[in-house]
């Protein structure tokens, strides 16, 4: 019998993505879980809702405590974590990259390098070089993966995937759904929707 599937949406630019990605396999495999990574972009949904930038910019007061929420929540999962010098970054390249790795089988391996080198390192994910160094640490072609990742095919799945986001109301990232088109959203919401794909 076929595992339940479970699609996690994310984007390179949400830091509670990061926290998710780095917890997400085990749980979903403890779980019975099969899940989908899917990457999209926050800023068109933030933008068709009046928001310019994110809302822990727009709120700092908010995003005082999220800093220390996360700081919080990756020390307790055993992860780095410091505060980027550029929040939030632009997450087109990485996430072109990461749908072509997420064809060929590095892409969660990808995924998870280019969160820690944004959250845990500080580097510039919107940096050829620095999605470079990441994929040769992974020993995958760089040339042919950036030659890929500009493909139409490629481009057309990452703005699909924003629409599709879009269309299912979503306001934030990472966020959970199932077969059955329930929502979670936050990293704090990962293990009841994997309780609930399982349902």
């Amino acid at each position: 019998m076929p595992k339940p599937v479970m699609d996690f949406w994310f984007d390179f630019a949400s830091v509670y993505s990061f926290l998710a990605s780095m917890r997400i396999a085990p749980l979903a495999e403890a779980a019975g879980v099969s899940v989908r990574w899917r990457p999209f972009l926050l800023g068109p949904i933030f933008a068709a809702q009046g928001m310019q930038d994110s809302p822990f910019n727009l709120f700092p007061t908010k995003g005082k405590h999220m800093i220390r929420d996360v700081q919080r929540n990756a020390d307790e999962i055993g992860v780095g974590f410091q505060w980027p010098s550029v929040f939030p970054q632009s997450a087109v390249l990485a996430s072109r990259v990461a749908l072509v790795g997420l064809k060929e089988g590095w892409g969660e391996d990808f995924c998870r390098a280019v969160f820690h080198a944004e959250y845990a390192e500080n580097r510039i994910i919107s940096e050829q070089a620095v999605i470079g160094d990441i994929l040769t640490k992974l020993k995958v072609p760089v040339d042919a993966a950036f030659a890929s990742a500009q493909a139409d095919e490629i481009k057309a799945v990452l703005r699909e995937n924003t629409a599709e986001a879009q269309k299912l109301g979503f306001f934030g990232a990472p966020t959970f759904t199932t077969a059955d088109g329930e929502l979670f959203w936050g990293n704090d919401r990962l293990e009841q929707a994997l309780r609930w794909a399982k349902k």
